[in-house]
């Protein structure tokens, strides 16, 4: 129920509820209560997140992986030091894409060549994505993709020493050794990782904070991730 809310825009518990209980009542006689229906939905996290990992697992394994940040706002900017929710946890951060200053999360994300959501996990936003990313590329082998912000001699030594290459743009004052087809070829494949984003945020809506505590947060973040990954597998069926 709750992935085919997702399929068709409705991105809060109450849209789904109210949805089956108007249009598919006769099908799910015993969908009962809001409050109950909400609360079954969080507390069944664990089961979203291990569906995950087995439907990441259906390509098998990749050696061309991308990985990219991007923000997950809880209020708007102005409104941040008066935003009572995620006190502790929430941070200010800037994001170089968008050009903004915001107050939250970020999101870190792994897909493989195919635009399969491999890793995922979110922290405060002032965490250096460097010191995140081991924690969703533990499981990888081969090409690792990334923008500038993964720029690090100890993070690439770590890399090394697991078998991976992680392969990034260079700022202008750094030397490029590399081919320039090779380097136009890797940009162009990092395109998935953006768009895999983009689509998280317009069909999913994965950037719109609608949770007050982090135990809600991490539901609805994870049920967006399986949603996007059942339609992948699902478009990819009918190829």
């Amino acid at each position: 129920m709750e992935m085919v809310g997702e399929f068709l825009h409705l991105d809060q518990d109450k849209q789904i509820w109210q949805y089956f209980t108007q249009h598919w009542q006769d099908w799910f006689p015993a969908i009962g209560s809001y409050p109950n229906f909400a609360k079954h939905c969080a507390n069944l996290w664990q089961v979203k997140q291990q569906i995950q990992d087995k439907v990441s697992q259906i390509e098998g394994r990749d050696n061309i992986h991308f990985m990219d940040g991007f923000p997950i706002p809880v209020c708007h900017y102005g409104r941040a030091y008066r935003h009572k929710n995620y006190q502790d946890l929430a941070a200010f951060s800037y994001c170089a894409a968008k050009q903004e200053r915001y107050y939250g999360f970020e999101g870190h994300l792994l897909v493989n060549l195919s635009g399969m959501i491999k890793g995922f996990t979110f922290a405060p936003a002032n965490v250096d994505e460097r010191a995140v990313a081991p924690d969703i590329t533990d499981h990888i082998h081969g090409l690792l993709g990334a923008d500038k912000g993964y720029i690090s001699p100890s993070l690439t030594s770590y890399y090394d020493a697991q078998g991976v290459d992680l392969q990034t743009p260079l700022r202008a004052n750094m030397k490029e050794d590399r081919p320039k087809p090779v380097v136009r070829r890797l940009m162009k494949a990092r395109r998935i990782v953006e768009t895999v984003i983009g689509q998280l945020s317009e069909r999913f809506n994965i950037q719109r904070v609608r949770a007050r505590d982090l135990w809600h947060l991490s539901h609805r973040l994870i049920r967006k991730i399986l949603s996007h990954n059942l339609c992948f597998v699902l478009n990819k069926k009918t190829w």
